[in-house]
């Protein structure tokens, strides 16, 4: 079986297939010996920032000289990226033999309970990957929390990042009803870490009772200040209970980043005895690709993978703080499951100076046309097909001083990013 061949087989479904539940993973995962028993590590949901918090513990942790596993989703430019092995990717050849060795057990299960989606294919590989390689486990929810495949795992500490409306078609249309689904990774036994405010902290903390566990709540027992370096980062002191850190350097760009940080280190004094000097290299070595990355100058180009209504204008906010005047261009592009409206109200707190719609090609059938959105938008909009041509306009029309910013799709931000490299 070649990688291609791999990925032929794991997109049966296709890669937007979806099927919510937990019972095939579990049923999956038992099936090969429940190869998760037993990890200690984190679970993370939210609606913004899950990624970033995830890649912060998962560096942290690596400091202290644990052997870690990520799970970050969705990937960017190659599917290896979702199953992470102290900081690497798996290789190509691993994740083929991975697959390999589980196909009959994938079978087995089609067999009595229907086949299994790529998301539970991939989370039965990572699994099976990592977990006789690791000593600690950090693993990104896909979607929500409670009907999310990765539920089926119990780590020891579940963090909420924050609620926001996004995926309303699956997980509710109201602020309280995403919270219940997000707050139902919380288990009898764990930890909880959350950024939530609000009626939505409200609903954490009513599924930590419920559980019979403890909170530490960002803002009230876990508290940031940070200061910004410009397209350098962050530097930012942090304290909890137990534990307080000064001077820590941050490379993530986007005043909403310190937040998802700090999230990170109380974590992981939840999983480890941490020490200062290892939660400083930690922090220093992360790296998180996607949101807000320079991968170009004359003009800068910036990636970023926000592609929901808070996570755009958190985003802009952070990059006109970083730009100020100067010009931008916007590179954009939309899946259909998202209401075109609130992201285009999103994208024009941007106060572009031209915006360009395209449509990726990994997300074909799922984009919307590129024409549809350069119609809705109106004036100082365009639509390019493929991205690569797109993003060349784009560069034109921003001129060597000026921005161009690619945002409003992971899928997008990926295609960009593979081309770049």
């Amino acid at each position: 079986m070649t990688y291609a061949e791999a990925l032929a087989y794991i997109s049966k479904q296709g890669r937007f297939g979806m099927k919510l539940g937990t019972e095939r993973t579990r049923a999956i995962l038992d099936r090969m010996g429940a190869p998760d028993r037993g990890l200690r590590g984190a679970l993370i949901a939210g609606t913004n920032g899950k990624g970033s918090t995830g890649a912060c513990l998962a560096a942290v942790l690596r400091a202290t000289g644990r052997n870690v596993g990520f799970m970050p989703k969705p990937h960017l430019v190659s599917y290896t990226e979702r199953i992470e092995l102290n900081g690497r990717p798996i290789s190509e050849h691993d994740f083929v033999e991975t697959l390999k060795s589980l196909m009959p057990v994938l079978d087995a299960i089609a067999a009595e309970m229907g086949q299994a989606t790529e998301f539970e294919m991939l989370t039965a590989m990572a699994l099976a990957y990592l977990a006789p390689r690791i000593d600690q486990l950090v693993c990104e929810v896909g979607l929500g929390g409670r009907l999310d495949a990765t539920n089926a795992l119990d780590l020891g500490v579940a963090v909420i990042t924050n609620v926001d409306l996004d995926h309303q078609k699956y997980l509710g249309d109201t602020i309280e009803q995403i919270a219940h689904e997000k707050a139902a990774i919380v288990k009898p036994g764990d930890s909880v870490v959350t950024g939530c405010e609000g009626s939505a902290l409200s609903i954490v903390e009513e599924h930590a009772r419920s559980a019979g566990v403890p909170v530490w709540v960002l803002g009230r027992d876990i508290q940031v200040k940070a200061q910004s370096r410009g397209w350098q980062g962050h530097v930012m002191d942090v304290t909890g209970p137990g534990f307080e850190h000064r001077n820590l350097i941050l490379p993530l760009v986007g005043d909403y980043q310190p937040a998802n940080a700090a999230l990170a280190i109380a974590a992981a004094h939840l999983l480890e005895s941490v020490t200062d000097d290892r939660v400083r290299a930690g922090l220093a070595a992360t790296v998180w690709p996607g949101r807000l990355q320079v991968i170009a100058n004359r003009p800068r180009v910036i990636l970023d993978g926000g592609h929901n209504p808070a996570a755009m204008t958190k985003a802009g906010v952070a990059l006109r703080r970083l730009i100020g005047t100067e010009r931008l261009v916007v590179v954009f592009a939309m899946l259909t499951e998202r209401d075109p409206a609130q992201l285009l109200a999103a994208l024009r707190t941007l106060s572009p100076d031209g915006a360009v719609f395209t449509e990726p090609a990994s997300a074909t059938g799922h984009a919307v046309k590129a024409d549809l959105l350069a119609q809705m938008y109106g004036a100082q909009a365009q639509a390019i097909v493929p991205a690569a041509a797109a993003l060349d306009r784009a560069r034109e029309m921003a001129g060597p001083g000026g921005n161009v910013l690619v945002c409003g799709s992971l899928y997008l931000v990926g295609e960009v990013l593979a081309l770049s490299a």
